[in-house]
């Protein structure tokens, strides 16, 4: 396939940079979505049929291998749209937070292949909003939005558009439905830019928390729930940044002791263990 750029081949490159097992292709218009080895496109995901039966089988043989045992069908599903919606989301989100840059990915615009090496997307660009001043506003494709708050909507409406079709090709296959989706969706897009900021640095972790937190102040349907960041103190005084997570990933299901930081399961005290063992090693 021909790698083209664009608007967004920045914020992507920078993107791999920080984070190598994250990589993102920008497909010709004449090139064919890749679809040999493990690729699978967004659209076969959102159909639920053999793409997805296909994608899931991955997840179920992980948790075999890792936990020598099978998970119950709703659990594969749901760290399959995890695994999924986690990267996809930065796919949007990265370019908003790195260039003020917000591409729309119809499903029909996306594909991925997690099966060797980095989490690899590629990706059919198209339009972009952007803010007034900015160069690439000259660019085909720019659509300039008038300010920030409309650039956040952008952002709201362009994950909803990509992701919603995804929601619907998985659903059947869980227990959650509607707002628990969204939920679930709300965690990934906030999970997601978290952790790569903190690789760009650690003010840009604290500027993306102030983002993500007027990205998603808990009233923006669909989704559910705010970013919902808090601190809390360890035993000698320590600064702890969570946030409250508005659904569970479903891992204690496989280990009932093993709860994240930022699951709905775990205590307080419990986080504090948990974050000052993350922040030792």
């Amino acid at each position: 396939m021909t790698v083209r750029t664009s608007a967004l081949t920045d914020a992507y490159n920078r993107l791999t940079e920080a984070f190598p097992g994250f990589t993102v292709a920008e497909l010709d218009r004449a090139d064919q979505a890749p679809r040999d080895g493990g690729w699978v496109t967004a659209a076969s995901l959102a159909e639920g049929g053999a793409g997805l039966d296909a994608f899931l089988a991955w997840d179920d043989a992980q948790v075999l291998r890792d936990h020598g045992r099978s998970g119950r069908p709703d659990v594969i599903a749901s760290f399959g749209l995890h695994r999924y919606a986690w990267p996809a989301c930065l796919l949007i989100t990265a370019p908003w937070f790195l260039q003020r840059r917000v591409p729309r990915f119809p499903v029909t615009h996306v594909s991925y292949d997690r099966t060797e090496g980095p989490m690899a997307f590629a990706v059919r660009t198209g339009t972009f909003a952007c803010l007034p001043g900015d160069p690439a506003a000259a660019l085909p494709g720019a659509r300039v939005v008038p300010d920030e708050e409309a650039l956040r909507a952008e952002v709201r409406d362009a994950i909803a558009e990509h992701l919603e079709p995804v929601l619907g090709g998985f659903g059947p296959r869980m227990r959650r439905r509607g707002r628990a989706l969204w939920g679930m969706v709300t965690d990934e897009i906030v999970e997601g830019l978290w952790y790569v900021a903190q690789l760009f640095g650690e003010s840009e972790q604290a500027r993306a928390q102030r983002e993500l937190e007027l990205l998603l102040p808990g009233s923006t349907k669909p989704y559910v729930g705010a970013a919902a960041f808090r601190q809390l103190t360890g035993p000698h005084g320590e600064t702890l940044p969570t946030r409250d997570r508005a659904s569970c990933c479903m891992y204690y299901t496989l280990e009932p002791e093993d709860t994240c930081a930022t699951c709905p399961r775990t205590c307080d005290a419990d986080r504090v263990v948990k974050l000052l063992a993350e922040a030792a090693s």
